[in-house]
C-alpha cells in the first residue's frame, strides 16, 4: 500500500475504535514517507538473520514489523536489505531498533520507521522468530494485522482500513 496517501491522523479520526496508536518513538527514514499493509512479524535481538531472509521473499505489499527489543547497540536494517525489500514488493518496515545507511535508505522506494540509527551491523547467528505476536510502544502486533505509518506516527488495526 505504499502508493496510497496514508494519513494516520485521518485514519484515527475515521476509525477511532479500530486503531491503536503506537507510543511516539519512531523516526521516518525511508524514501516513501507513508505506507501501510498487512503485518508480518519478526522478533529478534541484535541479529537480523530473519529480517534478511524475509526481505528476500515476495512482500506483496506487506509490512515487516520487527521487534528488535529496542536495542540501540547495532542496526537491524541497512541499505542492501532495504533495497532488497523494495525490489521484492514490501511496502515498508517498522523496526523497534536501529537502522544504518540512512542516506541511501532515504533514496530507496520503501517505507522505514525505526527508533534511530547506529553504524554497526548485527552478527548473523540465525536467531529470531517469525510470525509471532510482538509488543512494543504499548501495542501488540500479530501476523495478519494491519499497520499504517507516516510522519505523524504508527498505528495498528486488526482490520484493513484502506
Amino acid at each position: 500500500m505504499s502508493d496510497l496517501n496514508i494519513v494516520t491522523p485521518d485514519l484515527c479520526d475515521e476509525f477511532p475504535v479500530l486503531v491503536q496508536v503506537v507510543d511516539p518513538m519512531f523516526g521516518n527514514f525511508g524514501g516513501i514517507e507513508s505506507f501501510g499493509g498487512e503485518v508480518v512479524t519478526v522478533k529478534c535481538f541484535e541479529d537480523n538473520s530473519v529480517v534478511k531472509e524475509q526481505v528476500g521473499l515476495p512482500g506483496n505489499g506487506r509490512v515487516l514489523v520487527v521487534d528488535g527489543g529496542g536495542s540501540m547497540r547495532n542496526a537491524l536494517l541497512g541499505d542492501m536489505l532495504a533495497e532488497n525489500a523494495a525490489k521484492n514488493g514490501w511496502a515498508g518496515l517498522v523496526i523497534y531498533g536501529c537502522i544504518r545507511d540512512v542516506d541511501v535508505i532515504e533514496q530507496t522506494a520503501i517505507g522505514v520507521q525505526a527508533l534511530g540509527t547506529h553504524p554497526r551491523k548485527t552478527e548473523k547467528r540465525g536467531l529470531g522468530d517469525l510470525n509471532i505476536p510482538v509488543t512494543f510502544g504499548g501495542v501488540t502486533f500479530s501476523p495478519g494485522d494491519y499497520v499504517y505509518a507516516d510522519n505523524n506516527g504508527v498505528i495498528r488495526s486488526s482490520e484493513v482500513l484502506i
